[in-house]
């Protein structure tokens, strides 16, 4: 992704990485919208080779670490996951049953009124803030997957990262999560 600070500079290693909603507008309070993330991740994995080792959706971003299986691009498929979930959610938006349609639907169009490649609305902030893990140091791994899963917890919306369903914590407990992952 053009311009992005922190590339994905090795398609295959594995990444943090954190995507965010413009804005940071808290459009993840819906069932609705978390369903077409957990969808989305889940079909990346089936479908697209990506392997993933951790994840939490929060109100406004979503963390991941991950990499692509050989063959694949890490960066082609978090530029698909985005497109593919940014025009989802925006259908859904505007379909669903949401007090807060107009004020969203403005801040997105807003995000995008100067934007060349943006037609109409601009959802995810350009990057995905992707930080290298080295395979050769699993303890920095280890204190990012603790990161991903204490996000909820440090928010106040859960005592314990495993009661959060929309992270992976649950599967690093022996409980079984939305989305696909592989334990580290």
């Amino acid at each position: 992704m053009s311009g992005d600070r922190y590339p994905i500079t090795d398609q295959n290693a594995c990444y943090f990485l954190t995507i965010t909603v413009v804005s940071w507008v808290d459009v993840f309070i819906r069932p609705v919208y978390k369903q077409i993330i957990t969808d989305s991740l889940n079909f990346c994995v089936e479908n697209k080779g990506l392997r993933i080792f951790g994840w939490c959706l929060m109100t406004n971003h979503l963390h991941i670490i991950a990499e692509a299986k050989e063959g694949s691009k890490l960066s082609h498929i978090i530029r698909d996951l985005k497109k593919f979930t940014a025009r989802s959610l925006l259908k859904a938006i505007e379909s669903e049953l949401e007090s807060r349609r107009d004020w969203m639907l403005y801040r997105f169009e807003f995000a995008g009124k100067y934007l060349k490649t943006v037609e109409k609305y601009h959802f995810w902030q350009d990057g995905s803030h992707a930080i290298y893990l080295d395979p050769h140091k699993p303890e920095m791994m280890r204190q990012r997957l603790n990161y991903v899963h204490e996000n909820p917890v440090r928010a106040g919306i859960v005592e314990e990262s495993k009661d959060y369903l929309y992270s992976s914590a649950r599967d690093y407990c022996g409980r079984k999560g939305l989305v696909k992952i592989e334990l580290l």
